[in-house]
């Protein structure tokens, strides 16, 4: 009977954990299409077929387990620095490592269509979640869940209060949500996208900090002027979740190809020319050798680009770091080092992609 009864909070609190609810994450869906570059549609039409990431936004949800359940959120001691943040986080099974983790899979054209799509599908379902502020909160209270609270005349708790209370509120319907919710300036839209993962999550972290520090201070009972004083919080999350995931999907999707059919033959291997770093770009399309310099680096999680030849914005050319050979990015800062692999054209710009650590020579 004792195991029956832990069986059933159990499903319980896995059901209280579910962020923004199915509304708020398939408006996160709607605003993320309306962002897509051209390849990133066709590389989610690849995968997805007729469903549209809204379709998909909520199955990370429906098919959650005990073994995924821990991946939709994050729990932390509160009051930490940043640095203190970043730490727990990045040695936890939570939804930034799980984020991180689908990110590479996606990226990965060499992994099978079958794990690219529920990649896919995961990335766009913790997105959401991690912008979701009570799911970076504190363990002790299941993120809010066991913190009871009244609202439109009914018992809640903090945590549901910000799944779907203040969105149901609004009265609006997912399109309508979509709509007013998305009218980010190109300017946030390039800085949003530009903010690594864990600024994501950290951001979270401080909003449900202040959201716990308000219920103890002003009571549970949530009335209209808390509505208004927070909902433009809820719109601002759900709006910049939508913004994110497009750009993390334009940037894997830019930069790989829909998977190849399973049974197609590896193409043997193009000879290497050595070329002078300022020659690159006349090579695209060719197997290149190229001794340069690190002008630093930016990590987006699944891949990291490394600028050579100069500081962006005025490289010479780019080096993605992807697999295996994300973690040699600090390693390379300042140093001179030559550089094997397929030159490739992105946005007028050369690239060569290193899936293998065995590419660069120091």
């Amino acid at each position: 009977m004792k195991r029956f009864l832990a069986g059933i909070a159990a499903v319980c609190i896995a059901i209280g954990l579910i962020s923004w609810g199915r509304t708020g994450h398939n408006v996160i869906g709607r605003i993320a299409a309306n962002h897509l570059t051209n390849k990133a549609k066709a590389g989610v039409a690849a995968l997805l077929g007729e469903e549209t990431l809204a379709d998909v936004a909520s199955w990370a949800d429906d098919t959650r387990n005990r073994t995924t359940g821990s991946w939709h959120f994050i729990n932390v001691e509160p009051g930490l620095s940043f640095d203190e943040f970043k730490h727990q986080v990045e040695g936890k099974v939570d939804v930034y490592t799980a984020l991180v983790k689908a990110e590479g899979i996606l990226s990965d054209v060499q992994a099978g269509r079958e794990e690219r799509v529920d990649a896919l599908k995961y990335i766009v379902h913790f997105v959401g979640d991690i912008h979701q502020p009570m799911h970076v909160s504190r363990e002790e209270d299941k993120g809010g869940n066991t913190i009871q609270v009244q609202y439109d005349n009914r018992n809640s708790n903090l945590h549901g209060l910000w799944d779907s209370g203040l969105l149901e509120h609004a009265g609006l319907n997912e399109e309508q949500l979509a709509r007013q919710f998305d009218k980010a300036t190109e300017q946030q839209i390039a800085k949003w996208q530009s903010d690594p993962q864990i600024m994501w999550a950290w951001e979270s972290y401080q909003i449900s900090a202040q959201l716990y520090g308000e219920i103890e201070k002003n009571g549970t009972e949530i009335d209209e002027i808390y509505y208004k004083a927070h909902m433009p919080i809820v719109e601002n999350r759900i709006e910049k979740a939508g913004i994110r995931l497009a750009g993390v999907l334009n940037v894997i999707f830019d930069k790989t190809a829909v998977a190849a059919a399973p049974d197609q033959q590896a193409q043997p291997a193009a000879a290497l020319a050595t070329v002078l770093e300022g020659d690159v770009a006349n090579h695209t399309g060719e197997a290149v050798k190229v001794r340069s310099k690190v002008y630093g680096h930016k990590d987006f999680g699944s891949m990291v680009l490394v600028n050579l030849g100069g500081a962006y914005p005025n490289s010479l050319f780019t080096v993605v770091l992807r697999g295996d050979a994300r973690g040699l990015a600090d390693s390379l800062e300042g140093k001179s080092i030559r550089v094997s692999g397929k030159v490739v054209d992105y946005k007028g710009k050369p690239e060569i992609v290193v899936d293998d650590p065995k590419q660069i020579e120091q």
